[in-house]
């Protein structure tokens, strides 16, 4: 009698439903055993062992292993290198096969590229499913079978393509996982970090806030973001579920559901946007990386309210409205010559639903040397945009308390910076 077991590998998709992996899995002949690894690789990168991400991920682990154990079964989770936790694994158990969802980032690809290869030569199977997105790697792609590289066109051919069999949930069993007494998972000191502020809840779709999106998102003050970004980055939610969402209620944020998707597909088919410029002309801009400018933008103290009250938001929290976002990010790059990949480091520090290809695509979008048909002298004057999106500055004297008797300066002039910026970019660009 066969008495091997399946694994089920989570990654970016914490959860037990709609999980197209976990469904294909359990669909199987092998009980399954659903584990999850605490990569070392990524962990030992953050900067501060206070990490709301990991705090996350721990609590949206511990509410799948109470679900498992209503089942007689449970999650067993590791800390690791993903390499030598499978080695342990297949010397300890008898795996005929492992199962995951795809990943896109190019270290997730090569880390998955390597288990696969291990588990082959011990004739262990490794299957890997389409899940965190509606289209993946080429299937929304040129009529002559090359990525798009701009979003408009990308996201017309990503509706036209789009079926309801695409965002169909898939139905889970719970039938099939290995029975386990297995009581405890790993907890956050168990792994050298510390509890934070952050509270796990199952992620709902608020259609009071989804139904407005295009009218007040763009309010920071109103807060009308759908707060589903670590949702979406954790897989603690469905893609398809929010697709389907959004079809029903609201275009435009169906339309940011596909530029998630398109920063996706732009990573990994241009693998070399980590790092480098999408354009690649864009690499010759002589930044002036003035690092105290640079401490002064992440302290928020550039003088200019509208940024410096998102940067504080951003420091406290770990969130930022998606339209100041922009507004800070146009700063950093425009204002003070400071190079994206600075702001994108800083963003990929503090932000709670960072994303790789999501954070690299918009800070290049906002330094003009991404995939973007707006020129580079697109800059936003934060004055102005305050006057537009903050005028009763409700936002700005919330993150800024002391907003009216600060005495920080503006440090630079618009019109200075804007024509400095101009010149700037030119000149990298006319260059041969």
């Amino acid at each position: 009698m066969d008495r091997s077991i399946a694994i089920f590998w989570f990654r970016r998709d914490l959860r037990l439903d709609d999980n197209i992996g976990l469904q294909q899995a359990l669909s199987s002949t092998h009980p399954v055993l659903p584990v999850f690894i605490y990569d070392t690789d990524i962990l030992n990168r953050l900067n501060s062992r206070y990490d709301r991400r990991v705090d996350y991920i721990q609590q949206a682990l511990t509410s799948m292993h109470r679900q498992l154990q209503t089942h007689h079964a449970g999650l067993k989770t590791y800390y690791g290198k993903p390499i030598e936790i499978f080695s342990e694994i297949t010397a300890q158990l008898s795996v005929a096969a492992v199962y995951c969802n795809r990943d896109y980032e190019p270290e997730a690809i090569q880390r998955d590229r390597t288990i696969k290869e291990y588990l082959a030569a011990k004739g262990i199977a490794f299957y890997e499913f389409k899940d965190q997105v509606i289209f993946e790697r080429s299937e929304i792609a040129k009529n002559d079978g090359t990525p798009y590289t701009v979003y408009t066109p990308y996201s017309r051919a990503w509706k036209a393509t789009l079926r309801p069999a695409h965002y169909a949930p898939v139905s889970t069993p719970r039938n099939n996982f290995v029975q386990t007494r297995q009581k405890e998972i790993h907890t956050l000191e168990t792994i050298g970090f510390q509890p934070t502020d952050i509270w796990f809840r199952t992620p709902e779709l608020d259609a009071a806030v989804i139904d407005e999106y295009d009218r007040y998102r763009d309010f920071p003050a109103m807060d009308h973001s759908t707060h589903l970004g670590m949702a979406l980055r954790f897989g603690t939610i469905s893609i398809r579920r929010c697709a389907a969402f959004a079809l029903q209620h609201n275009d435009t944020w169906l339309n940011a559901l596909i530029w998630r998707e398109f920063f996706m597909q732009i990573l990994y088919h241009f693998p070399h946007v980590v790092g480098h410029s999408f354009k690649p002309e864009y690499d010759r801009i002589e930044w002036r990386n003035d690092e105290t400018e640079f401490r002064r933008w992440c302290a928020g103290e550039t003088g200019y309210p509208l940024v410096d009250a998102g940067m504080h938001q951003l420091n406290r929290t770990g969130f930022m409205p998606n339209r100041v976002r922009m507004v800070v990010a146009s700063f950093l790059c425009k204002h003070l010559l400071v190079d994206w990949r600075w702001g994108e480091a800083y963003f990929a520090d503090k932000l709670n639903d960072y994303d790789l290809a999501v954070n690299n695509g918009n800070w290049q979008w906002a330094a003009g040397s991404g995939c973007d048909a707006a020129p580079y002298f697109r800059i936003f004057n934060p004055t102005v945009q305050a006057q537009k999106f903050d005028k009763a500055l409700q936002y700005i004297n919330t993150w800024i308390p002391d907003f009216e008797t600060r005495l920080v300066l503006p440090i630079v002039e618009h019109r200075f910076a804007r024509e400095r910026a101009l010149r700037v970019y030119s000149q990298a660009l006319s260059l041969q």
